[in-house]
């Protein structure tokens, strides 16, 4: 089942997609200023911070659910992913270990029933081809994809939803885009793209 590219609902990973610039300016303390954290399902501004600039991988999966018509907030997902070890939370430190993918694609498949497999060493020409069979790809970039015309200094770190591929033209949604044309419906050449993938993700199929 192909997906619809503009049917798929964008979600950022922050409540309120405008904060990407006040957390990589001022760090994730900016999001205890986020208005709407209450619509994450945290239970304080304080939680809400200290996840939201991890979830880039729940905001993927909150928006492959609500293209099937399901609406999930994304801390709920979170903690039930973390209950499944797609995350480890280090008491100690507070510090957040995730996306861990071979969880996450038994958590998905056991609480959603979506067909999910880890994909490895995967070269940005084959995405087409991958798309042609899967409904999206999970893919792990580097976070200044929203600015493709910067030289990354790695890839991979981040996710971002691939809806659609072509031998040309990679379109996905950024979770963590800074501005419209970073967000939603992306649409990066497949060298550009190349330059940010890390070769690795979650290929997912409805």
């Amino acid at each position: 089942m192909r997906a619809d590219t503009l049917a798929v609902p964008y979600f950022s990973q922050w409540e309120t997609p405008a904060m990407t610039m006040p957390v990589v300016t001022q760090g994730a303390s900016a999001l205890l200023d986020d208005p709407l954290w209450r619509e994450s399902g945290a239970e304080t501004a304080e939680e809400y911070a200290h996840w939201a600039s991890n979830i880039c991988g729940m905001a993927c999966l909150k928006m492959v659910l609500a293209a099937r018509g399901e609406i999930h907030r994304t801390i709920d997902l979170a903690r039930a992913c973390t209950a499944f070890g797609g995350y480890v939370v280090n008491e100690a430190d507070r510090s957040i270990k995730g996306l861990i993918y071979a969880p996450f694609v038994t958590f998905v498949a056991e609480t959603f029933g979506l067909k999910a497999e880890t994909i490895t060493g995967l070269p940005t020409s084959d995405l087409p081809g991958l798309l042609q069979s899967r409904t999206f790809f999970i893919a792990s970039v580097n976070s200044q994809i929203r600015w493709p015309d910067r030289e990354p200094p790695s890839k991979g770190g981040h996710l971002v939803l691939i809806t659609d591929a072509s031998p040309d033209i990679i379109r996905f949604h950024n979770p963590s885009g800074h501005d419209r044309n970073s967000q939603a419906n992306v649409a990066l050449p497949v060298s550009n793209f190349d330059r940010f993938f890390a070769n690795r993700g979650i290929a997912i199929t409805l």
